[in-house]
């Protein structure tokens, strides 16, 4: 029997696999598909998740740097840079979600104590006097001491234990791939492109190639989405500019809804990770950096705690959320402004006359502020457990 089994081989399932691996724990971690394989996703990682996989070891300067965020809605323009944190230099880096995602699976795979599994359905969480104890996966029972839940936004996990509660917002999310023309510039931040009813978000990648995602409510859609999308990036002059003489070069993904929440997130022998756990709009895109700092935490509070007792599963979800809770602040205007076009002309007007604020709020979307208070930074705890690994 292994001590813990992972439902979700994507960031935050094989992210935590690692880190319990290399502290001797032995882990099991069960991916119902297969790797490579496409994800709807912006593929804009912010500065504290390229931090994350660092400390997991891994080379981020094969993803496309960017160095902040730039708006366009209505001719207007505003654009802000990561702050410095700690004095250096902040950068996001983008990936395409197929490859990062084998990335981190295959390093799960060779990480000394875990046992990965393709084509591994759960198909159940196992129950017994009141507490999970393990899974059925393909038709068959595994036990483990802690079953985490990490199989995303549509997670069977957090339907099965009723622990789902249904999204209020009606948006949907699309996504392709463009290699750009020989010679056409790759952007050096992500570029927001601000619509009536949607945001487009192009994010630079490596080889040449762009992620073109777009955030619409379900209200401004008419017809099949593909063509509305289309007209979408070719109604935005500059992105259309950037895009003439392009290679589409994957198919659209559409996903909905794009946010979600659980209650509770956890139960005795059992916590959600990830979008499982549920998930804010993708607006700021901090997505994958809440995946990886959500499963760094977990990675270290399971290797302090020989039994998951519920006081430190609760212990995790109250830090956990503190985690997110800049994230959470930081969401909810930016949608409203999106919604509200006067607003937001007079909130980019904002960002152009105060460029310190504005590179202050992308720190909280990149996660290395906070709304106030000082910088963010890694916690004891993760520090004495990064020295303890190294």
């Amino acid at each position: 029997m292994s001590e813990v089994l992972i439902a979700g081989g994507g960031l935050a399932g094989s992210a935590v696999a690692i880190q319990l691996g290399r502290l001797g724990i032995s882990v099991e971690l069960f991916e119902r598909g297969s790797f490579p394989k496409e994800k709807p996703c912006g593929e804009g990682l912010m500065p504290a998740g390229v931090a994350a996989l660092e400390r997991l070891g891994l080379n981020t300067e094969k993803g496309a740097p960017f160095s902040g965020v730039r708006y366009h809605f209505g001719g207007r323009t505003a654009e802000g840079r990561f702050p410095e944190a700690h004095g250096v230099l902040s950068l996001g880096r983008g990936f395409r979600r197929r490859d990062l995602d084998y990335t981190l699976f295959e390093l799960a795979r060779r990480t000394p104590n875990v046992k990965v599994h393709t084509e591994a359905i759960v198909e159940a969480p196992l129950i017994e006097g009141g507490r999970v104890v393990g899974l059925i996966v393909n038709g068959a029972s595994k036990c483990g001491r802690l079953v985490i839940g990490a199989d995303g936004a549509q997670s069977r996990l957090r339907h099965a234990l009723r622990l789902e509660i249904p999204s209020r917002r009606r948006r949907i999310g699309v996504r392709t791939h463009f290699r750009l023309a020989p010679g056409r510039a790759m952007p050096q931040s992500v570029e927001v492109y601000l619509g009536p009813g949607y945001e487009l978000y192009a994010t630079p990648l490596p080889c040449g190639e762009l992620a073109l995602s777009a955030l619409a409510s379900a209200d401004a859609l008419h017809g099949r989405v593909e063509d509305q999308f289309r007209g979408w990036w070719n109604a935005q002059q500059h992105l259309a500019e950037t895009l003439e003489g392009a290679e589409q070069v994957s198919a659209m993904l559409v996903t909905c809804p794009v946010s979600g929440r659980a209650r509770p997130r956890f139960l005795p022998g059992f916590v959600l990770l990830g979008d499982a756990a549920g998930f804010t709009d993708p607006i700021i895109g901090a997505g994958m950096t809440q995946a990886l700092l959500g499963a760094e935490l977990l990675g270290q509070l399971v290797g302090q705690n020989e039994r998951p007792a519920r006081n430190w599963l609760a212990e995790f979800d109250r830090e956990r959320e503190m985690m997110v809770r800049n994230y959470r602040w930081l969401t909810a205007p930016l949608v409203w402004l999106a919604q509200n076009p006067p607003f937001l002309v007079a909130a980019l007007e904002a960002s152009r006359l105060l460029p310190r604020a504005f590179s202050h709020f992308l720190g909280v979307a990149g996660g290395t502020r906070r709304f106030w208070g000082p910088e963010v930074v890694a916690s004891s705890l993760a520090a004495c457990t990064l020295r303890k690994l190294s």
